[in-house]
């Protein structure tokens, strides 16, 4: 074929820096001769390579996919996933390149080129925050290159991603209220979140919430087109099923409740589903958005490793485990017996 050693071993590594006609010739060739890569050389290579200094590797594409252009610095949340992503890419020898999928100025076509021009190996979308859908004309461009979502999963299409267990995270908060001795449990979701992780909050909540005698299960308080008629629905909720602990997401939630004129924690407990570090008086689920972050670098170089793009036909999750955080929102009530998850079921009012 009057290629080296070495065009042929990154020929068949898929490497971009080969030609597409000359990667196929090797390819042919190596399928011709019964060529398969050796699975345990190639774990002590890795583990050689690994046993050195990690020197620089690649860039990979950071893409900001909120609609804010912002958001990667300025959300509540998202800046710990870029965190947790550019502090596992820096231990593994690579950098990003920091992109916003709404430029104007990087239209899909325009944006792979940019990014096969500046070397990219790999990406990672950060952001979805309002829409699990990608848009349709982006599509060319998780073909092209592997890639890998935070947060949420994508449909239309579904890529490879990386999130907290959400279902975990709802049924956890219940059932540690329950040992914390709470009897009246209740949910306050916005229906655009719930819907973006496939109802795995409110399914959660259910999960745990089938355990208590049906006297104790209060609705789930869907928010979704009350507009700016919420505060008032939200009071006739708690006024009418009289939940004695609220888990959330929204801290304007707390804001609710006080100016029903109950106190936290006196009159009723509030727990965040997402523990924030800059409100730790509020007891929650820490959802470690920092090792979701990390974990999706982890996930998009083993694609890069098995020459893979974004688009698979099983496309694979890692669900990062969430655990819970004390704080004063949610002590318990006073006087009360803290009830175990498995055995509420066995009580009655």
């Amino acid at each position: 074929m009057g290629c080296s050693k070495y065009t042929v071993s990154l020929a068949l590594k898929g490497d971009s820096r080969i030609s597409a006609r000359t990667r196929e010739k090797v390819q042919a060739a190596a399928d011709e001769l019964g060529y398969k890569p050796n699975a345990v050389v190639a774990h002590l290579m890795a583990q050689l390579r690994a046993s050195r200094s990690t020197g620089f590797q690649a860039k990979l594409a950071l893409i900001n996919a909120n609609r804010d252009r912002d958001a990667l610095t300025q959300h509540p949340t998202i800046p710990t996933y870029v965190e947790g992503c550019e502090s596992r890419a820096a231990k593994t020898g690579y950098a990003f390149d920091r992109f916003w999928m709404h430029d104007p100025a990087y239209k899909p076509e325009r944006l792979k080129r940019v990014l096969h021009t500046r070397g990219i190996k790999g990406i990672i979308l950060v952001g979805l925050m309002d829409s699990n859908r990608l848009p349709p004309e982006h599509t060319s461009v998780w073909e092209a290159f592997p890639t890998v979502v935070t947060g949420v999963r994508t449909r239309n299409p579904a890529l490879s991603f990386c999130c907290v267990d959400h279902h975990h995270v709802a049924m956890r908060a219940l059932e540690r209220s329950l040992e914390l001795g709470y009897q009246r449990p209740g949910l306050v979701i916005d229906e655009v979140i719930d819907a973006l992780v496939q109802h795995r909050f409110s399914a959660g909540f259910r999960t745990a919430q089938r355990h208590l005698p049906k006297t104790r299960q209060v609705p789930v308080f869907d928010a979704q087109g009350l507009g700016e008629d919420v505060p008032m629905a939200f009071r006739q909720w708690l006024d009418k099923h009289q939940p004695d602990v609220v888990f959330t997401l929204y801290n304007r939630v707390l804001r609710w409740i006080e100016a029903t004129g109950r106190r936290i924690p006196e009159d009723i407990g509030a727990i965040q589903l997402e523990w924030r570090a800059t409100r730790p008086e509020v007891a929650g689920m820490n959802q470690h958005n920092f090792a979701v972050g990390e974990a999706a670098v982890d996930m998009v170089i083993s694609q890069i490793h098995n020459n893979e793009t974004g688009i698979h036909e099983f496309p694979r999750a890692t669900l990062i485990g969430a655990t819970w955080m004390d704080g004063a929102s949610a002590p318990g009530p006073a006087g009360s017996k803290a009830v175990r998850p498995d055995a509420a079921a066995a009580q009655s009012d």
